[in-house]
Order: structure tokens, then C-alpha cells, then sequence
């Protein structure tokens, strides 16, 4: 079944997270993707492992498992652009594309005749997406930006981590994910935009701009009161009680929504008087009261194991659950359902099913057609020459021996 992006063509010249996990949603939806990397050396991450998938005799090959997260439903071409050949034939691709995605630091495919302006007299439907820590104007756009600078920087730290700990970074990339999902979206835009005008636009996306904007509720908190938000590591700013508390074996999550959920909670813990207590009666005197109320409901929790809380919460509606291991996420029952994993065959394990995090969008008439597992370096070099570009052999060969692909 074609996905709903069937007939877009997209020329992925971005490395790392961020153009990756972009490009890697569009594909998925049915978008062809040629992704356009260093010949010899491939996208950075390649080479972030260990682990790396294993071949059929359990040998590590070269394939990164970092690698492999953000670039399945694309086609490898190792392309050198930056020799004038690498050039010409990275025009004529962008003349068939409708999208091109890049993230490299500014200025930099402008001096090999790729930047957008370079481009957008010659190609005036083409959609260009440039992805940068910093975005194309301002001080600081000439610097590169990674996601933990950007972390950093944006204010997310500042709000992450115990009261008297260090800031704390979140563990995935979240900056860089982040923006791939807004790239995304605003791709989808401008190619509506372009099939009803014939106009094609740069996209200008900052990994700082999408860092600010995702602040969300705390951000908006401090812009309205004009007071900082402090760290409360596992609390909720503006809900209590919305934490992890220990029990008797382990940890679990309490997420207390409202005040109906916190007398139900209060009734099966076997301590309703809470619930009546003036000061904890109201979730705004809850927060006000929180250093009161949270050390009576850890004793209380703390009396009996996680199992009896989860399920005993859940009969009554009120929000509690476990923390799980990643063992334990991919073995949930509703993840399970949900078929958040995929198997695709990868040629680098022998063709052997390789597991992959699958993508969380459901669609009833086009769903997700998982056809293409992350590419090794090049592997489709000649097939897209040949195929977009009407290369014979023996120019595919030529190509190869002056190191242009």
C-alpha cells in the first residue's frame, strides 16, 4: 500500500539525529529518501557504538546501533560533494526532489553552490530544510550546536536534576528529536504550501528555538510570574502528588490528576482524613503544603509493594504505574500490542531480522510500510545513479575510481 507521502522525493543531506529522524518519519510515510553521505566515512554516527548489530556469526559489524535509530526507509549514496563532479551530480538530484534536508554549519554547502540560494532561482518548487543549533540569523548562528549544548543552554537543565544536585541533562537526545519532529511537520506545510502556490522556501530550524519553545508550561510559568522554577527532580511544578515514591520492594509513579483521584487514593490507602485536611484538601494547597503531605504518603506507600499499589490503584482509577527497565518496556504487554518493535532483514547481519524501534504514528488507510532497514554506506550508490540518472556501468565505475561516490 503507498504511504501518504508516495511520490515525494526528499534528498537527505543531513548527518547525526536531528535531519535523520526527519527524514526517517517522512520515509516512513512513504516518502523516497536518498540519504547523501562521505564516502568512506558515512553519517558521524556510524561510528557511535559500541553496540553494533552483529553479523549471522555474531561478529560486530560496522553498523552502529545508533545508526540504525534514525535511518531506516532511506537509500545510501556515497556522494563527495565537494569535488565539482560530486556537485553536478548532486544538482541534478535536487532537480527531481521536492525536499532537501541538510544541518550542516552555516555557510557550508554555499561554498560548494548547494546553499538555498544558490539553488532557489534555478529550482523555485524545491522545499529546503536547514537544521542548525542555532538557525541561520543571530549571534550565535555561526556556531555549531550539539544537543547537550543545547540542553544546556535552552534552560531544560536548569529544571532537571535533584533540588540540591547538579542540572541534569535528559538521557536521549531530546533537543535533536525534538526538532526532527518539528522539521517534519513544517516540511509537510511548506510542501502544502508549494503544491498550491508553486513556490517552494527555506525552512530556517534552530535546535535553541525548538529547545525554548518546548519549555511548554514551565517556560510559560516563569514569562507569567516572573519567578524562576526550581528543580523538584521527580515532582510536578504545579501538581502534587505527581512523583515517584518507594514502596516496600521498589519504586512506582503516582500521578494524582485531581482531587476526586487524590480521595480515591487517600480512601484505598487507608487514610481518608487526609482528604479532609484543609491543607490537602485542594491540589493549590497541596503544593503549598507539599513539604507536609509528601513525607505522610511515602510512610504510607512505603508500607506495602509495588504490585499491590499498581493494581489496587488501578481498580479505583487513579493513575500509578511502574518504572521499568527497557527489558521490561519491550516486553509490555501494551507495547507489545502496539507493535512498537519492527523486524526488517539488514544486509550487514546476512539478511538475518534485525529489531528496530518502530514509529508510533497509526494510520487506518495508510499505515506505515516498513521496506527499507537503515542502509549500510553506499549501498545504493549505483542503483539511485542508474535509476535517477541514467549512469551506465562503466560511469558508475569511473565515478568510483576518481572517489566522487
Amino acid at each position: 500500500m503507498a504511504g501518504p507521502l508516495s511520490g515525494v522525493k526528499i534528498l537527505d543531506m543531513s548527518r547525526v539525529l536531528a535531519g535523520p529522524s526527519c527524514a526517517q518519519l517522512l520515509g516512513d510515510l512513504g516518502a523516497d529518501v536518498i540519504k547523501v553521505e562521505r564516502p568512506g566515512e558515512g553519517d558521524d554516527t556510524r561510528k557511535w557504538g559500541p553496540p553494533y548489530l552483529k553479523d549471522a556469526a555474531g561478529q560486530e559489524t560496522t553498523e552502529s546501533a545508533y545508526y540504525l535509530a534514525a535511518n531506516r526507509a532511506k537509500r545510501s549514496l556515497a556522494l563527495d560533494f565537494t569535488k565539482p563532479e560530486g556537485q553536478a551530480i548532486a544538482r541534478r538530484l535536487i532537480a527531481q526532489s521536492d525536499v532537501l534536508i541538510e544541518n550542516y554549519k552555516l555557510g557550508t554547502l554555499a561554498r560548494y553552490g548547494l546553499g538555498y540560494s544558490d539553488l532557489h532561482g534555478e529550482f523555485p518548487r524545491l522545499v529546503y530544510c536547514s537544521i542548525t543549533g542555532f538557525g541561520q540569523t543571530g549571534p550565535y548562528a555561526p556556531r555549531a550546536g550539539y544537543d547537550y549544548l543545547i540542553q544546556a543552554m535552552g534552560g531544560i537543565m536548569s529544571l532537571t536534576g535533584e533540588p540540591r544536585g547538579e542540572p541534569m541533562k535528559v538521557a536521549v537526545a531530546i533537543a535533536d528529536l525534538m526538532t526532527g519532529v518539528y522539521s517534519s511537520t513544517a516540511i509537510l506545510a511548506a510542501l502544502r504550501h508549494r503544491d498550491l502556490t508553486g513556490e517552494g522556501q527555506q525552512i530556517d530550524m534552530a535546535l535553541l528555538d525548538v529547545q525554548v519553545a518546548w519549555l511548554a508550561n514551565l517556560g510559560q510559568s516563569y514569562l507569567t510570574s516572573g519567578k524562576l522554577p526550581e528543580r523538584l527532580g521527580n515532582a510536578h511544578a504545579t501538581v502534587v502528588p505527581y512523583q515517584v515514591f518507594p514502596t516496600a520492594d521498589g519504586h512506582i509513579v503516582l500521578a494524582v490528576g485531581n482531587d476526586g483521584q487524590f480521595r480515591k487514593f487517600c480512601a484505598f490507602a487507608g487514610a481518608p482524613a487526609l482528604a479532609e485536611d484543609p491543607r490537602f484538601a485542594s491540589n493549590s494547597n497541596r503544593i503549598r503544603n507539599r513539604a507536609e503531605l509528601v513525607p505522610e504518603l511515602a510512610t504510607l506507600l512505603a508500607r506495602q509493594p509495588s504490585a499491590y499499589w499498581i493494581e489496587g490503584l488501578e481498580r479505583h482509577g487513579v493513575p500509578c504505574g511502574p518504572i521499568n527497565r527497557l527489558d521490561q518496556v519491550f516486553a509490555d504487554p501494551q507495547v507489545i500490542a502496539r507493535k512498537m518493535t519492527v523486524e526488517m532483514p539488514h544486509p550487514a547481519a546476512g539478511g538475518a531480522p534485525t529489531r528496530l524501534i518502530a514509529n508510533p504514528i497509526k494510520l487506518s488507510e495508510t499505515p506505515v510500510d516498513y521496506n527499507r532497514a537503515p542502509p549500510m554506506l553506499g549501498e545504493h550508490s549505483a542503483e539511485i545513479l542508474g535509476e535517477r540518472l541514467g549512469f551506465s556501468a562503466a560511469e558508475i565505475a569511473g565515478l568510483r575510481e576518481r572517489g566522487v561516490i
